[in-house]
C-alpha cells in the first residue's frame, strides 16, 4: 500500500481529486434544483475542466527517474489512464444522481472516454505539464468552428452529437485506445 500512497501524492492525485470535486459541487450548487437538461456545450466544458485537472498528474516530477525505475511502467500508465476517465466521468455522474441534469449518462460516458485518450496523448506528446492542451483545444474548436454537414462533422464536433450517433462514439474510443497505448508505452514526455 505505500506504493500506491507514494504513487499517488507523485502524481498529485489529492490537487486533482480537490480541483474535480470543487467543480462536481459547483456545478450541483448552480444546477439543484433541476430547472433543465443543461447545454450539452456547458457539461461538455465541466467534463474537459475535469479531465484537464486530473490530467496533470500523467507525469511525475522526474520523468528520467521513472524511465529508470525496475518497475513494469505500461499496465500502470494505462490503468491511471483508465481512472482518469472513469473518475472525470463519475462526478459529472454523481452530480447527474444528485439532481442535476449535465447531459445524457451515454455522451457522459463516450465524452470522457475521449478527453482522456486526447490528455494521454498530449501527455506522451507534450508532456505532462501539457496533457490538457489537446482536450481543451479539440472543445474550443468544437464549440466555435461551425459543424461540417455528414459524416465529417459527427467525426470533427464527436462532443456534442447526442447519444447513438456511432461516428461520435466510434472517435471517442478510437481517440481513448489510441490515447492510452501511446501514453502507456512512451510515458509522458520531457
Amino acid at each position: 500500500m505505500r506504493w500506491l500512497t507514494l504513487y499517488a501524492r507523485s502524481r498529485q492525485v489529492p490537487a486533482s481529486t480537490a480541483a474535480v470535486t470543487l467543480v462536481a459541487l459547483t456545478v450541483w450548487a448552480l444546477d439543484r434544483h433541476g430547472a433543465g437538461p443543461m447545454d450539452l456545450g456547458l457539461a461538455v466544458l465541466i467534463l474537459t475542466a475535469n479531465v484537464a485537472a486530473a490530467s496533470v498528474g500523467l507525469g511525475g516530477p522526474d520523468v528520467v527517474l521513472e524511465r529508470t525505475g525496475a518497475i513494469r511502467w505500461v499496465p500502470r500508465r494505462a490503468a491511471h489512464v483508465l481512472l482518469v476517465g472513469a473518475f472525470a466521468g463519475a462526478a459529472l455522474l454523481t452530480v447527474q444522481a444528485a439532481g442535476a441534469k449535465p447531459a445524457p449518462t451515454e455522451v457522459i460516458v463516450r465524452d470522457a472516454a475521449g478527453l482522456v485518450g486526447l490528455a494521454a496523448l498530449g501527455a506522451a506528446l507534450c508532456g505532462a505539464h501539457l496533457a490538457w492542451t489537446l482536450p481543451t483545444g479539440w472543445l474550443g474548436f468544437t464549440l466555435f468552428v461551425p459543424t461540417p454537414n455528414g459524416t465529417v462533422g459527427e467525426v470533427v464536433n464527436w462532443m456534442l452529437f447526442p447519444p447513438g450517433t456511432t461516428a461520435s462514439a466510434w472517435t471517442a474510443w478510437v481517440l481513448l485506445a489510441i490515447g492510452t497505448v501511446g501514453y502507456a508505452v512512451a510515458g509522458p514526455r520531457r
